[in-house]
C-alpha cells in the first residue's frame, strides 16, 4: 500500500518560512502527479499547488502564487512545498496527495484525480 507522510509543519510568525515534505513509502512516486491541499477550520479544502510526475510543470492557486514553490526529487521519493512570506490566512492543515499521471504537461489542483492522501501536517501562522 502506498503511504504518504507529510512533515515540516509548525508555528511560524507572519513573514516567516516553512518547508513541507511529503515522502512516499512502499511505492515510487515517479508515476504520479502530486498535489498539495490545505483546509482551515470552517472552510472547504483548497488545492494550492500541483506538480507533474517529471517535475517539468507546476500549477498554483492565486492565493499562494509567488510565495509558495512546489518541487520534487523522485530519487528521494519526496515532494516539497517551500512556503515563504507566510500570512495568518495560510493557517491550515496541509495535505499531500498522489494520483495517476494522465498528462505529461498538466497537473490538477482538484481532488478527483488523487487516490492517495497523507495524514496532514498543521501550519499555524501567528504573532
Amino acid at each position: 500500500q502506498l503511504q504518504l507522510v507529510e512533515s515540516g509543519g509548525g508555528l511560524v510568525q507572519p513573514g516567516g518560512s516553512l518547508r513541507l515534505s511529503c515522502t512516499a513509502s512502499g511505492f515510487s512516486l515517479d508515476d504520479y502527479q502530486i498535489g498539495w491541499f490545505r483546509q482551515a477550520p470552517g472552510k472547504e479544502r483548497e488545492g494550492i499547488s500541483c506538480i507533474t510526475k517529471s517535475g517539468g510543470h507546476t500549477n498554483y492557486a492565486d492565493s499562494v502564487k509567488v510565495r509558495f514553490t512546489i518541487s520534487r526529487d523522485n530519487a528521494k521519493n519526496t515532494v516539497y512545498l517551500q512556503m515563504n512570506s507566510l500570512e495568518p490566512e495560510d493557517t491550515a492543515s496541509y495535505y499531500c496527495a498522489a494520483g495517476p499521471a494522465v498528462f505529461r504537461t498538466m497537473c490538477a489542483r482538484v481532488s478527483a484525480p488523487y487516490n492517495y492522501w497523507g495524514q496532514g501536517t498543521q501550519v499555524t501562522v501567528s504573532s
